[in-house]
């Protein structure tokens, strides 16, 4: 079966740790993309946009104070600073009254907001349990090519990153099953993108292959994401400033305010091979076969697009 899998360069979990992440990503620099605000400063400085921060709550004795930390915005997203898997984050779309309305409308009492924001701080939803900030931030109103294919929630774009290189990608769609919310083990579906072209190929979700969002009925493929080549610029930017040899980008498409990237990971997920039915071994190897250590920014692009076809 090992074997089997050989022929199709799938890389198991094994080895991501083993030969990608352990000898590419210096643990030193980890904390720049584990702390959400850490990596809205770096993307700032590098010219690359980010949803705009509201606020940052920090203390026990700033919990009940979401509504005026966030004010003038009646919608913001709360998050925990080093989150991960998309726990602990929180859709506001209003604010009514004393309460806080989410996504899908339920509403949340002053006190259940403050009780929410006391366990963000208190590290439920962080890396390793330690201590954690709230991060307030703007609300991306995703781009309208995405309203056939999604529910409720942003649909984003992890690209995955080796050595400079954008070698792999998939489009990442929020469901009812997923509860708005993108993360393909939440139940969110995942679907291939075309490294070459940008277009939108298969999809997966769970262990299943679908064709179609189960919402909407809409079919998934072919369908072409804007401004693909400046997505994989985007991307690959986060090599420069990180210093990070394999990497996760993840990038919204806001209506008014275009690309933004939500954040960064230094251990991606391997469920993207599944969504591309291709293994991330083959792509490697191709950027292992050049010295891509002189490649400008643009090389790597241009790497990205016409390596893969």
């Amino acid at each position: 079966m090992l074997e089997g899998l050989g022929k199709y360069k799938i890389m198991g979990i094994n080895a991501r740790n083993r030969d990608f992440i352990f000898p590419n990503n210096r643990r030193r620099f980890y904390p720049l993309v584990d702390d959400k605000l850490l990596t809205k400063k770096l993307a700032l400085e590098a010219g690359i946009q980010v949803p705009e921060l509201y606020g940052v709550i920090e203390f026990i004795n700033q919990a009940g104070q979401v509504a005026e930390i966030a004010a003038p915005h009646k919608q913001f997203v709360i998050k925990p600073a080093r989150g991960s898997g998309g726990d602990g984050i929180t859709l506001v779309k209003d604010v009514i009254g004393g309460s806080f309305q989410k996504a899908n409308g339920e509403l949340i009492s002053a006190g259940d907001m403050q009780y929410y924001i006391t366990n963000i701080l208190g590290g439920m939803y962080s890396m390793g349990g330690s201590s954690d900030k709230a991060i307030l931030e703007y609300v991306v109103q995703f781009d309208p090519i995405f309203n056939e294919i999604t529910y409720q929630g942003v649909p984003d774009i992890r690209i995955i990153v080796y050595k400079g290189v954008p070698i792999m990608a998939m489009l990442r769609l929020p469901t009812r099953k997923s509860d708005g919310k993108a993360n393909l083990h939440k139940g969110g579906i995942g679907v291939g993108i075309e490294m070459s072209t940008g277009s939108t190929m298969y999809g997966v979700q769970g262990s299943k292959f679908v064709n179609e969002h189960p919402e909407t009925l809409k079919p998934l493929a072919g369908r072409q994401i804007p401004r693909w080549p400046f997505l994989l610029e985007m991307a690959s930017k986060f090599y420069d400033i990180t210093k990070l040899g394999y990497v996760g980008v993840d990038i919204v498409l806001d209506k008014d305010k275009g690309p933004m990237v939500l954040e960064a990971n230094a251990r991606p997920g391997i469920a993207i091979q599944i969504a591309n039915r291709c293994g991330l071994l083959s792509r490697t190897e191709k950027v292992d076969a050049v010295d891509v250590s002189k490649f400008t920014l643009r090389d790597r692009v241009n790497f990205a697009l016409n390596a893969y076809k």
